[in-house]
């Protein structure tokens, strides 16, 4: 019989993006210090990249004929995987306060990066995702196998983008450096 143990700690990041220029939306219309509110200071902003180019299905709701730009953003604090669940609770509550007439102008996708694999919340079941509580449903979208990220069959398309990878890989040796100096 297996002896069971706390999990490993995790690094939690957010894939933000916005009707039109995140930086916007980050620095002028303070959605950088509501995450830092809530999931403390951030380490790691990506550089700018074009989400529009993998779907329209966000035009109806965040405006046709924009822009959508998306960041990944990795937070500084280690944290337990099982606060997954009110993290998108949070983040919800976040893309609510700045929706207008019902439409979100900012999407947050929050999961976390385990040296493992990179992991995203859900509110919507699918046979690929797992309940983890609380109305969320949690997905592996990327596998860490051999020194590279691998997508999975349902993977979005975005993530399997190698510009979207790379920053992936940039947040997981941040993660690496974080998780060495808690281990030792």
């Amino acid at each position: 019989m297996g002896m069971t143990k706390a999990p490993d700690l995790v690094n939690y990041l957010a894939h933000v993006f916005t009707a039109g220029d995140s930086d916007l939306w980050f620095y002028k219309m303070g959605l950088k210090e509501l995450l830092e509110k809530h999931f403390g200071p951030i380490d790691y902003i990506s550089s700018s990249l074009d989400f529009q180019r993998f779907t329209n299905y966000y035009n109806e709701e965040m405006g046709k004929n924009i822009r959508i730009d998306s960041r990944l953003v990795s937070f500084k604090y280690l944290s337990s995987p099982s606060f997954l669940p009110d993290a998108k609770l949070i983040t919800n509550e976040i893309e609510n306060n700045f929706s207008v007439d019902g439409k979100r102008k900012v999407n947050i996708d929050i999961g976390y990066l385990h040296h493992t694999q990179f992991v995203l919340a859900s509110t919507k079941h699918w046979g690929n995702r797992i309940y983890i509580g609380k109305g969320i449903y949690a997905e592996i979208t990327l596998m860490y196998n051999f020194g590279q990220w691998e997508p999975l069959k349902y993977t979005y398309a975005n993530f399997k983008d190698p510009e979207y990878l790379n920053e992936l890989d940039a947040i997981r040796d941040i993660y690496l450096k974080k998780r060495k100096n808690y281990i030792s």
